[in-house]
């Protein structure tokens, strides 16, 4: 976890089920466990009117167990870029009493909620639940180019190629932590890469 000194960071809670009219989770692979984690202790019927859409991992897992609830649609989708058209239409024609439970990556949770924001949902309609890799998702200051699932530190641009050094800074704006330059003064200068964020 972040120091609590850096007040840009995103603060996570625990998915608990809400009172409203209609209830929308989106997750991608573990955030699934705290879509069932949730269901346990949800009223019966609960999941009757929800919609579920998720993003299991290349591994596949979890998509038993969210079918298992039964809820009144269920989406797999492959990626969160193949769901955003969905997404989008779906919070365009929302009412007032939707419930939006956001579960898993960083990645993911930031991407979900900056398009509930654009799309005038509330946050206090949106509860997030961090699950599983703690990956990155990057943006380089200099070519404005973001990187997915960064783990290392210093990363790569994906873009511009230039070294970066992961800040902890996080944009709500564009959903990414922010990169420097680590070795602007000399790029002969290369420090190693390591795992700091698996």
């Amino acid at each position: 976890m972040a120091a609590k000194s850096i007040i840009s960071r995103p603060v996570y809670g625990t998915l608990s089920p809400q009172p409203g009219k209609h209830h929308l989770f989106i997750a991608d692979a573990e955030g699934a466990l705290a879509i069932s984690d949730m269901a346990a202790g949800a009223p019966a019927g609960f999941f009757d009117g929800a919609e579920i859409v998720f993003i299991p991992g290349p591994d596949g897992k979890h998509v038993d167990a969210l079918e298992a609830l039964k809820p009144g649609q269920f989406h797999q989708a492959p990626s969160f870029a193949s769901v955003l058209p969905r997404l989008k239409q779906t919070l365009s024609n929302a009412h007032m009493g939707l419930r939006l439970y956001l579960a898993g990556t960083e990645g993911l949770i930031g991407q979900a909620m900056q398009v509930a924001l654009e799309a005038g949902i509330d946050h206090t309609s949106m509860q997030t639940e961090h699950r599983g890799s703690l990956a990155r998702r990057m943006q380089c200051v200099h070519c404005k180019g973001i990187t997915e699932n960064v783990t290392t530190q210093p990363a790569t641009c994906s873009h511009c190629g230039l070294l970066l050094l992961v800040r902890d800074h996080y944009s709500r704006r564009l959903a990414a932590f922010q990169g420097v330059c680590i070795n602007a003064e000399d790029r002969s200068e290369i420090p190693p890469m390591e795992e700091a964020f698996p």
